[in-house]
Protein backbone atom coordinates (compact mmCIF):
# COMPACT_ATOMS: atom_id res chain seq x y z
CA UNK A 1 0.00 0.00 0.00
CA UNK A 2 1.59 3.07 -1.05
CA UNK A 3 1.28 6.43 1.09
CA UNK A 4 -1.05 8.21 -1.55
CA UNK A 5 -4.04 5.33 -1.47
CA UNK A 6 -4.44 6.15 2.22
CA UNK A 7 -5.81 9.15 3.26
CA UNK A 8 -4.86 9.69 6.71
CA UNK A 9 -1.45 9.98 6.24
CA UNK A 10 -1.91 13.17 3.89
CA UNK A 11 -3.80 14.34 7.23
CA UNK A 12 -0.79 16.26 8.69
CA UNK A 13 -1.75 19.64 8.59
CA UNK A 14 -0.99 22.26 10.53
CA UNK A 15 -4.01 21.45 13.29
CA UNK A 16 -1.98 18.29 14.10
CA UNK A 17 -0.07 19.14 17.69
CA UNK A 18 3.62 17.59 18.27
CA UNK A 19 2.54 14.14 19.25
CA UNK A 20 -0.51 13.51 16.71
CA UNK A 21 2.30 14.35 14.03
CA UNK A 22 4.33 11.81 15.59
CA UNK A 23 2.26 9.21 15.13
CA UNK A 24 0.94 9.91 11.45
CA UNK A 25 4.54 9.49 11.21
CA UNK A 26 5.02 6.37 12.65
CA UNK A 27 2.01 5.37 10.34
CA UNK A 28 3.96 6.43 7.08
CA UNK A 29 6.83 4.26 8.39
CA UNK A 30 4.74 1.00 8.72
CA UNK A 31 3.03 2.25 5.33
CA UNK A 32 6.25 1.44 3.62
CA UNK A 33 7.53 -1.63 5.51
CA UNK A 34 4.20 -2.69 3.74
CA UNK A 35 2.33 -3.52 6.83
CA UNK A 36 -1.12 -3.01 7.27
CA UNK A 37 -2.02 -0.72 10.31
CA UNK A 38 -5.32 -1.52 10.52
CA UNK A 39 -5.70 -4.74 10.50
CA UNK A 40 -7.81 -7.81 10.15
CA UNK A 41 -9.33 -10.99 11.48
CA UNK A 42 -6.90 -11.99 14.80
CA UNK A 43 -7.78 -15.27 16.30
CA UNK A 44 -7.36 -15.20 19.90
CA UNK A 45 -7.31 -18.19 21.96
CA UNK A 46 -7.05 -16.39 25.64
CA UNK A 47 -7.84 -13.56 27.20
CA UNK A 48 -5.64 -11.67 29.99
CA UNK A 49 -6.99 -12.95 33.14
CA UNK A 50 -7.61 -16.23 32.29
CA UNK A 51 -3.80 -17.05 31.44
CA UNK A 52 -2.85 -15.61 34.82
CA UNK A 53 -5.74 -17.66 36.51
CA UNK A 54 -4.60 -20.63 35.02
CA UNK A 55 -1.08 -19.92 34.73
CA UNK A 56 -0.37 -23.45 36.15
CA UNK A 57 -1.82 -25.15 33.75
CA UNK A 58 -0.66 -23.15 30.73
CA UNK A 59 3.15 -22.60 31.89
CA UNK A 60 4.94 -23.12 28.60
CA UNK A 61 2.28 -23.21 26.61
CA UNK A 62 2.04 -21.39 23.41
CA UNK A 63 -0.74 -18.42 23.40
CA UNK A 64 -2.15 -15.92 21.25
CA UNK A 65 -3.98 -12.96 22.87
CA UNK A 66 -4.81 -9.75 21.75
CA UNK A 67 -5.55 -5.72 23.24
CA UNK A 68 -4.23 -2.39 23.63
CA UNK A 69 -0.89 -1.19 24.47
CA UNK A 70 -1.30 0.60 28.03
CA UNK A 71 2.87 0.64 28.80
CA UNK A 72 5.84 0.10 27.31
CA UNK A 73 9.07 0.38 28.82
CA UNK A 74 12.61 -0.98 28.23
CA UNK A 75 15.19 -0.43 25.40
CA UNK A 76 17.54 -1.93 23.04
CA UNK A 77 17.37 -5.14 22.08
CA UNK A 78 14.66 -6.48 25.07
CA UNK A 79 11.49 -4.34 26.21
CA UNK A 80 8.05 -4.70 27.93
CA UNK A 81 4.44 -3.91 27.19
CA UNK A 82 1.57 -3.99 29.24
CA UNK A 83 -1.21 -5.50 26.66
CA UNK A 84 -5.22 -4.83 28.26
CA UNK A 85 -8.40 -6.61 26.66
CA UNK A 86 -11.76 -6.23 28.12
CA UNK A 87 -10.67 -8.74 31.15
CA UNK A 88 -7.79 -6.98 32.56
CA UNK A 89 -4.21 -6.72 31.56
CA UNK A 90 -1.15 -8.87 30.80
CA UNK A 91 2.68 -8.07 30.37
CA UNK A 92 4.63 -9.12 26.89
CA UNK A 93 8.20 -9.88 26.77
CA UNK A 94 9.71 -8.44 23.40
CA UNK A 95 13.09 -9.58 22.40
CA UNK A 96 15.07 -8.85 19.08
CA UNK A 97 16.59 -12.34 19.27
CA UNK A 98 13.09 -14.23 19.24
CA UNK A 99 11.14 -11.42 17.23
CA UNK A 100 13.96 -10.85 14.51
CA UNK A 101 15.11 -7.79 13.21
CA UNK A 102 12.48 -6.90 11.17
CA UNK A 103 9.56 -7.90 13.59
CA UNK A 104 11.19 -6.27 16.04
CA UNK A 105 11.79 -2.63 14.38
CA UNK A 106 8.30 -2.77 13.94
CA UNK A 107 8.03 -2.62 17.74
CA UNK A 108 9.48 0.54 18.34
CA UNK A 109 6.99 1.92 15.75
CA UNK A 110 4.55 1.11 19.26
CA UNK A 111 2.47 3.88 20.70
CA UNK A 112 0.14 4.11 24.34
CA UNK A 113 -3.15 3.26 22.55
CA UNK A 114 -1.96 0.99 19.60
CA UNK A 115 -3.75 -2.48 19.53
CA UNK A 116 -1.84 -5.46 18.84
CA UNK A 117 -2.24 -9.06 18.32
CA UNK A 118 0.58 -11.25 19.94
CA UNK A 119 1.46 -15.17 20.08
CA UNK A 120 4.09 -16.40 22.51
CA UNK A 121 4.62 -18.70 25.40
CA UNK A 122 3.00 -18.47 28.92
CA UNK A 123 6.09 -17.85 31.64
CA UNK A 124 6.93 -16.16 34.60
CA UNK A 125 9.63 -13.45 35.00
CA UNK A 126 12.46 -13.40 37.50
CA UNK A 127 10.26 -11.00 39.65
CA UNK A 128 7.70 -13.33 39.77
CA UNK A 129 5.28 -11.86 37.13
CA UNK A 130 3.22 -13.47 34.60
CA UNK A 131 3.99 -12.93 31.22
CA UNK A 132 3.76 -13.96 27.73
CA UNK A 133 7.03 -14.41 25.71
CA UNK A 134 6.40 -13.01 22.07
CA UNK A 135 7.16 -14.93 19.06
CA UNK A 136 5.28 -13.36 16.70
CA UNK A 137 3.07 -10.07 16.89
CA UNK A 138 0.64 -8.16 14.47
CA UNK A 139 -0.32 -4.81 14.34
CA UNK A 140 -4.35 -4.27 14.47
CA UNK A 141 -4.90 -0.71 14.84
CA UNK A 142 -2.63 2.01 14.89
CA UNK A 143 -3.78 4.81 17.52
CA UNK A 144 -3.69 8.21 15.98
CA UNK A 145 -4.75 10.21 18.83
CA UNK A 146 -2.19 10.24 22.66
CA UNK A 147 -4.31 8.52 25.69
CA UNK A 148 -5.16 10.81 28.48
CA UNK A 149 -2.20 11.06 31.12
CA UNK A 150 -2.92 8.17 33.15
CA UNK A 151 -3.34 10.16 36.45
CA UNK A 152 -4.16 12.87 35.18
CA UNK A 153 -5.67 13.57 31.76
CA UNK A 154 -9.56 11.56 32.67
CA UNK A 155 -10.50 12.95 35.44
CA UNK A 156 -12.89 15.42 34.17
CA UNK A 157 -16.04 14.32 34.12
CA UNK A 158 -17.29 16.21 31.46
CA UNK A 159 -15.16 14.64 28.94
CA UNK A 160 -15.20 11.07 31.21
CA UNK A 161 -19.27 11.23 30.38
CA UNK A 162 -18.67 13.03 26.44
CA UNK A 163 -15.53 10.75 25.24
CA UNK A 164 -16.84 7.54 27.18
CA UNK A 165 -14.92 5.23 24.69
CA UNK A 166 -11.76 7.20 26.92
CA UNK A 167 -13.32 7.17 29.84
CA UNK A 168 -13.29 3.17 29.28
CA UNK A 169 -9.84 2.89 28.07
CA UNK A 170 -7.65 4.56 30.71
CA UNK A 171 -10.65 3.98 33.89
CA UNK A 172 -10.87 0.08 34.39
CA UNK A 173 -12.96 0.80 37.19
CA UNK A 174 -15.55 2.16 34.64
CA UNK A 175 -15.57 -0.78 32.43
CA UNK A 176 -16.45 -3.32 35.76
CA UNK A 177 -19.02 -0.74 36.82
CA UNK A 178 -21.17 -1.40 33.33
CA UNK A 179 -20.11 -5.31 33.46
CA UNK A 180 -21.75 -5.41 36.75
CA UNK A 181 -24.99 -3.38 35.40
CA UNK A 182 -24.88 -6.16 32.13
CA UNK A 183 -25.23 -8.78 34.97
CA UNK A 184 -27.76 -7.02 36.99
CA UNK A 185 -29.91 -7.12 34.09
CA UNK A 186 -29.25 -10.68 33.05
CA UNK A 187 -30.42 -11.69 36.67
CA UNK A 188 -33.50 -9.84 37.01
CA UNK A 189 -34.48 -11.36 33.98
CA UNK A 190 -33.56 -14.81 35.09
CA UNK A 191 -35.19 -13.73 38.57
CA UNK A 192 -38.39 -12.95 36.67
CA UNK A 193 -38.70 -15.37 33.91
CA UNK A 194 -38.11 -18.25 37.27
CA UNK A 195 -41.25 -16.74 38.43
CA UNK A 196 -42.98 -17.49 35.56
CA UNK A 197 -43.10 -14.19 33.79
CA UNK A 198 -43.21 -13.60 29.76
CA UNK A 199 -40.82 -10.80 28.34
CA UNK A 200 -43.05 -8.62 26.00
CA UNK A 201 -42.63 -5.46 24.04
CA UNK A 202 -44.39 -2.54 23.53
CA UNK A 203 -44.82 -0.01 21.12
CA UNK A 204 -42.15 3.15 21.98
CA UNK A 205 -44.32 5.93 20.28
CA UNK A 206 -47.35 6.74 21.76
CA UNK A 207 -50.53 8.48 20.38
CA UNK A 208 -51.20 9.96 23.85
CA UNK A 209 -48.36 9.99 26.99
CA UNK A 210 -49.70 8.41 29.68
CA UNK A 211 -48.89 5.88 32.43
CA UNK A 212 -46.97 8.68 34.83
CA UNK A 213 -46.36 12.41 35.93
CA UNK A 214 -44.44 13.67 33.11
CA UNK A 215 -43.53 15.71 30.38
CA UNK A 216 -43.25 13.51 27.28
CA UNK A 217 -40.59 13.95 24.29
CA UNK A 218 -42.53 15.42 21.00
CA UNK A 219 -42.59 14.03 17.26
CA UNK A 220 -44.26 13.69 14.28
CA UNK A 221 -45.16 11.11 12.32
CA UNK A 222 -45.28 12.34 8.14
CA UNK A 223 -46.94 9.19 6.87
CA UNK A 224 -49.72 9.10 9.47
CA UNK A 225 -49.48 13.19 9.77
CA UNK A 226 -50.04 12.72 13.35
CA UNK A 227 -48.25 13.86 16.93
CA UNK A 228 -46.74 10.85 18.88
CA UNK A 229 -44.71 10.71 21.88
CA UNK A 230 -42.24 8.96 22.69
CA UNK A 231 -43.52 6.53 25.79
CA UNK A 232 -43.09 7.84 29.38
CA UNK A 233 -44.19 4.84 30.49
CA UNK A 234 -44.89 1.13 28.87
CA UNK A 235 -47.94 1.02 31.64
CA UNK A 236 -50.97 1.41 29.72
CA UNK A 237 -50.00 -1.24 27.35
CA UNK A 238 -48.70 -3.80 29.28
CA UNK A 239 -52.14 -3.49 31.40
CA UNK A 240 -54.16 -4.08 28.27
CA UNK A 241 -52.19 -6.88 27.76
CA UNK A 242 -53.44 -8.40 31.33
CA UNK A 243 -57.14 -7.43 29.63
CA UNK A 244 -56.07 -9.94 26.93
CA UNK A 245 -55.38 -12.60 28.98
CA UNK A 246 -51.30 -12.58 29.99
CA UNK A 247 -51.51 -13.16 33.91
CA UNK A 248 -47.38 -12.47 34.23
CA UNK A 249 -45.66 -10.02 32.25
CA UNK A 250 -42.64 -7.60 32.09
CA UNK A 251 -40.87 -5.43 29.46
CA UNK A 252 -37.26 -4.13 30.13
CA UNK A 253 -36.57 -1.22 28.14
CA UNK A 254 -36.15 2.63 27.69
CA UNK A 255 -38.42 5.16 28.12
CA UNK A 256 -38.26 9.05 28.01
CA UNK A 257 -39.24 12.40 30.03
CA UNK A 258 -38.39 15.82 28.77
CA UNK A 259 -37.15 16.33 32.24
CA UNK A 260 -34.20 17.96 33.86
CA UNK A 261 -30.52 16.32 34.43
CA UNK A 262 -29.39 15.81 37.70
CA UNK A 263 -27.12 12.92 39.34
CA UNK A 264 -30.66 11.05 39.56
CA UNK A 265 -32.21 12.20 36.51
CA UNK A 266 -31.61 11.38 32.98
CA UNK A 267 -34.34 12.36 30.23
CA UNK A 268 -33.21 8.59 28.80
CA UNK A 269 -33.27 5.62 31.08
CA UNK A 270 -34.40 1.85 31.60
CA UNK A 271 -37.05 0.90 33.29
CA UNK A 272 -38.49 -2.58 34.41
CA UNK A 273 -42.04 -2.78 34.65
CA UNK A 274 -44.22 -5.80 35.33
CA UNK A 275 -47.69 -7.01 35.92
CA UNK A 276 -49.25 -10.06 37.71
CA UNK A 277 -52.79 -10.57 37.78
CA UNK A 278 -54.76 -11.81 40.98
CA UNK A 279 -52.34 -10.01 42.70
CA UNK A 280 -52.19 -6.85 44.97
CA UNK A 281 -49.69 -4.25 46.10
CA UNK A 282 -49.03 -6.42 49.08
CA UNK A 283 -47.91 -9.59 47.12
CA UNK A 284 -45.47 -6.65 44.73
CA UNK A 285 -43.81 -5.77 47.78
CA UNK A 286 -43.15 -9.12 48.75
CA UNK A 287 -41.86 -9.72 44.89
CA UNK A 288 -39.78 -6.65 45.04
CA UNK A 289 -37.89 -6.84 48.33
CA UNK A 290 -36.93 -10.51 47.10
CA UNK A 291 -36.11 -9.95 43.56
CA UNK A 292 -33.73 -7.09 44.34
CA UNK A 293 -31.91 -8.72 46.85
CA UNK A 294 -31.91 -12.29 45.48
CA UNK A 295 -29.66 -10.24 42.49
CA UNK A 296 -27.45 -8.51 44.94
CA UNK A 297 -26.69 -12.03 46.13
CA UNK A 298 -26.00 -13.19 42.67
CA UNK A 299 -23.72 -10.38 41.46
CA UNK A 300 -21.78 -9.25 44.57
CA UNK A 301 -22.37 -12.46 46.70
CA UNK A 302 -23.98 -10.45 49.39
CA UNK A 303 -27.27 -8.65 50.60
CA UNK A 304 -24.63 -6.39 52.55
CA UNK A 305 -23.77 -3.32 50.51
CA UNK A 306 -22.38 -0.19 50.91
CA UNK A 307 -23.60 3.13 49.03
CA UNK A 308 -20.91 6.18 49.55
CA UNK A 309 -20.04 5.07 52.95
CA UNK A 310 -22.88 3.95 54.40
CA UNK A 311 -23.81 0.52 54.74
CA UNK A 312 -26.85 -0.51 53.26
CA UNK A 313 -29.24 -3.94 54.45
CA UNK A 314 -31.15 -5.41 51.64
CA UNK A 315 -32.03 -8.53 53.37
CA UNK A 316 -36.25 -8.97 53.27
CA UNK A 317 -38.10 -8.20 55.01
CA UNK A 318 -37.86 -4.20 54.46
CA UNK A 319 -39.54 -1.62 56.61
CA UNK A 320 -43.19 -0.45 55.86
CA UNK A 321 -44.29 2.77 56.83
CA UNK A 322 -47.18 4.75 55.37
CA UNK A 323 -46.82 8.72 54.26
CA UNK A 324 -48.72 9.99 57.10
CA UNK A 325 -46.62 8.61 59.73
CA UNK A 326 -43.26 8.90 58.05
CA UNK A 327 -44.57 12.36 57.88
CA UNK A 328 -45.68 12.28 61.40
CA UNK A 329 -42.03 11.12 62.11
CA UNK A 330 -39.98 13.61 60.30
CA UNK A 331 -41.42 16.31 59.91
CA UNK A 332 -44.02 16.80 63.12
CA UNK A 333 -47.13 17.00 61.44
CA UNK A 334 -50.15 14.92 61.69
CA UNK A 335 -52.24 14.47 58.64
CA UNK A 336 -55.06 11.81 59.76
CA UNK A 337 -57.44 14.14 60.51
CA UNK A 338 -56.56 17.00 57.61
CA UNK A 339 -59.32 16.84 55.51
CA UNK A 340 -59.72 20.85 53.92
CA UNK A 341 -56.93 21.74 52.07
CA UNK A 342 -56.89 24.80 53.77
CA UNK A 343 -55.71 23.03 56.49
CA UNK A 344 -53.42 21.21 54.70
CA UNK A 345 -51.69 24.70 53.61
CA UNK A 346 -51.30 25.75 57.04
CA UNK A 347 -50.01 22.58 58.03
CA UNK A 348 -47.59 23.16 55.26
CA UNK A 349 -46.93 26.86 55.75
CA UNK A 350 -46.20 26.01 59.01
CA UNK A 351 -42.77 24.00 58.03
CA UNK A 352 -41.89 26.35 55.48
CA UNK A 353 -43.16 23.93 52.37
CA UNK A 354 -44.14 25.17 48.95
CA UNK A 355 -47.53 23.91 47.21
CA UNK A 356 -49.16 25.11 43.96
CA UNK A 357 -52.63 26.36 44.14
CA UNK A 358 -54.38 23.65 42.15
CA UNK A 359 -52.80 21.01 45.00
CA UNK A 360 -55.52 19.32 47.32
CA UNK A 361 -54.50 17.80 50.15
CA UNK A 362 -53.18 14.47 49.18
CA UNK A 363 -51.07 16.65 47.33
CA UNK A 364 -49.66 19.19 49.84
CA UNK A 365 -48.95 15.96 51.92
CA UNK A 366 -46.83 14.67 49.42
CA UNK A 367 -45.00 17.90 49.15
CA UNK A 368 -44.07 17.76 53.12
CA UNK A 369 -43.03 14.00 52.46
CA UNK A 370 -40.64 14.77 49.99
CA UNK A 371 -38.95 17.41 51.72
CA UNK A 372 -38.77 16.61 54.95
CA UNK A 373 -39.37 12.73 54.85
CA UNK A 374 -37.53 11.02 51.79
CA UNK A 375 -34.33 12.68 53.23
CA UNK A 376 -34.32 9.66 56.20
CA UNK A 377 -35.13 6.88 54.90
CA UNK A 378 -31.41 5.38 54.24
CA UNK A 379 -32.24 1.52 54.33
CA UNK A 380 -35.11 -0.20 52.20
CA UNK A 381 -38.08 1.01 52.94
CA UNK A 382 -41.81 0.97 51.54
CA UNK A 383 -43.79 4.34 51.90
CA UNK A 384 -47.50 2.99 51.40
CA UNK A 385 -51.15 4.53 51.22
CA UNK A 386 -50.30 7.12 48.33
CA UNK A 387 -52.86 9.89 48.24
CA UNK A 388 -55.48 9.17 45.63
CA UNK A 389 -54.76 12.65 43.62
CA UNK A 390 -51.61 11.75 43.30
CA UNK A 391 -52.27 8.59 41.91
CA UNK A 392 -54.97 8.44 39.38
CA UNK A 393 -54.01 4.43 38.19
CA UNK A 394 -54.21 2.80 41.84
CA UNK A 395 -56.75 1.51 43.33
CA UNK A 396 -58.34 2.75 46.48
CA UNK A 397 -58.08 1.78 50.29
CA UNK A 398 -61.31 -0.11 50.93
CA UNK A 399 -60.94 2.00 54.36
CA UNK A 400 -60.53 5.40 52.58
CA UNK A 401 -60.97 6.50 49.45
CA UNK A 402 -58.64 9.43 49.86
CA UNK A 403 -55.89 7.07 49.59
CA UNK A 404 -54.77 4.21 47.63
CA UNK A 405 -52.68 0.58 47.76
CA UNK A 406 -49.80 2.28 46.36
CA UNK A 407 -46.14 1.99 47.47
CA UNK A 408 -42.91 3.60 46.69
CA UNK A 409 -39.65 1.82 47.47
CA UNK A 410 -36.69 4.20 48.99
CA UNK A 411 -33.21 3.58 49.54
CA UNK A 412 -30.51 5.67 50.64
CA UNK A 413 -33.54 8.48 50.47
CA UNK A 414 -34.31 7.54 46.58
CA UNK A 415 -37.04 6.39 44.79
CA UNK A 416 -36.07 3.05 43.31
CA UNK A 417 -39.50 1.81 42.58
CA UNK A 418 -43.30 2.33 42.42
CA UNK A 419 -46.54 -0.46 42.33
CA UNK A 420 -49.56 -0.84 43.36
CA UNK A 421 -52.59 -2.50 43.36
CA UNK A 422 -53.80 -1.49 40.00
CA UNK A 423 -57.28 0.23 39.18
CA UNK A 424 -59.38 -2.02 37.10
CA UNK A 425 -62.90 -0.24 37.88
CA UNK A 426 -63.34 1.63 34.56
CA UNK A 427 -65.87 4.13 35.83
CA UNK A 428 -63.62 5.14 38.25
CA UNK A 429 -60.77 5.20 35.87
CA UNK A 430 -62.67 7.53 33.74
CA UNK A 431 -63.18 9.86 36.44
CA UNK A 432 -59.67 10.10 37.88
CA UNK A 433 -58.49 10.80 34.17
CA UNK A 434 -61.57 13.64 33.65
CA UNK A 435 -59.76 14.88 36.43
CA UNK A 436 -56.29 14.53 35.39
CA UNK A 437 -57.47 16.66 32.08
CA UNK A 438 -58.66 19.37 34.29
CA UNK A 439 -55.31 19.70 35.77
CA UNK A 440 -54.03 19.54 31.94
CA UNK A 441 -56.27 22.31 31.43
CA UNK A 442 -54.87 24.43 34.70
CA UNK A 443 -51.55 24.26 33.55
CA UNK A 444 -50.01 20.71 34.74
CA UNK A 445 -47.56 19.62 31.66
CA UNK A 446 -47.43 16.43 33.51
CA UNK A 447 -50.84 15.82 34.28
CA UNK A 448 -52.50 12.69 32.20
CA UNK A 449 -54.00 12.56 28.90
CA UNK A 450 -57.36 11.25 28.57
CA UNK A 451 -56.82 7.68 27.05
CA UNK A 452 -60.35 6.56 25.62
CA UNK A 453 -59.09 3.43 24.84
CA UNK A 454 -57.77 2.04 27.80
CA UNK A 455 -61.15 2.71 29.35
CA UNK A 456 -62.74 0.77 26.69
CA UNK A 457 -60.40 -2.16 27.52
CA UNK A 458 -60.98 -1.98 31.23
CA UNK A 459 -65.04 -2.00 30.12
CA UNK A 460 -63.67 -5.22 28.88
CA UNK A 461 -62.52 -6.57 32.75
CA UNK A 462 -59.00 -6.41 33.72
CA UNK A 463 -58.56 -8.95 36.82
CA UNK A 464 -56.83 -7.93 39.80
CA UNK A 465 -53.49 -6.39 39.02
CA UNK A 466 -50.67 -5.71 41.14
CA UNK A 467 -47.96 -3.71 39.07
CA UNK A 468 -44.39 -2.65 39.50
CA UNK A 469 -42.05 -0.48 38.17
CA UNK A 470 -38.29 -0.44 39.17
CA UNK A 471 -35.85 2.44 37.89
CA UNK A 472 -32.54 0.15 36.49
CA UNK A 473 -30.16 3.05 36.38
CA UNK A 474 -30.80 3.56 39.83
CA UNK A 475 -30.43 -0.18 41.26
CA UNK A 476 -27.27 0.32 39.21
CA UNK A 477 -25.85 2.78 41.00
CA UNK A 478 -26.55 0.83 44.32
CA UNK A 479 -24.76 -2.05 43.08
CA UNK A 480 -21.60 -0.30 41.75
CA UNK A 481 -21.70 1.98 44.48
CA UNK A 482 -21.90 5.25 41.76
CA UNK A 483 -22.31 8.48 43.21
CA UNK A 484 -23.87 10.05 39.54
CA UNK A 485 -26.91 8.20 37.38
CA UNK A 486 -24.45 9.55 34.81
CA UNK A 487 -21.70 7.20 36.18
CA UNK A 488 -24.18 3.74 34.86
CA UNK A 489 -25.55 5.11 31.70
CA UNK A 490 -22.78 4.42 29.04
CA UNK A 491 -23.56 7.37 26.95
CA UNK A 492 -25.84 9.98 28.73
CA UNK A 493 -27.61 12.91 27.43
CA UNK A 494 -25.14 16.55 28.12
CA UNK A 495 -25.48 19.98 26.11
CA UNK A 496 -23.76 19.95 22.79
CA UNK A 497 -20.16 20.85 22.39
CA UNK A 498 -17.39 21.17 19.54
CA UNK A 499 -15.00 18.29 20.75
CA UNK A 500 -12.47 20.08 18.99
CA UNK A 501 -12.92 23.27 21.12
CA UNK A 502 -9.71 23.98 23.62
Amino acid sequence: MTDESNPVVEQTGEELNELMQARRDKLVAILAKGIEPFGRHYEITYHAQEILDRFVELEGIRVRVAGRIMAIRGHGKAGFANVRDMSGQIQLYLRQDVLGEDAYDLVHQFDLGDIIGAEGEVFKTRTGEISIKVIAVEFLTKSLRPLPEKWHGLKDVEIRYRQRYLDLIVNPEVQRAFLVRSRMIQALRRALDERGFLEVETPMMHAIAGGAAAKPFVTHHNALDMKLYLRIAPELYLKRLIVGGFERIYELNRVFRNEGISIKHNPEFTLLELYQAFADHEVIMKLTEEVIAAVAQEILGTTQISYQGQAIDLTPPWRRVTMIDAVKQYAGLDFSNIKAVKDARKAADSVGIHYEQSHGVGAILNAVFEEKAEKHLIQPTFIVRYPTEISPLAKRCQDDREFTDRFECFIFSREIANGFSELNDPIDQRERFLGQVAQRESGDTEAHMMDEDFVIALEYGMPPTGGLGIGIDRLAMFLTDSYSIRDVILFPHMRHKDLNEG
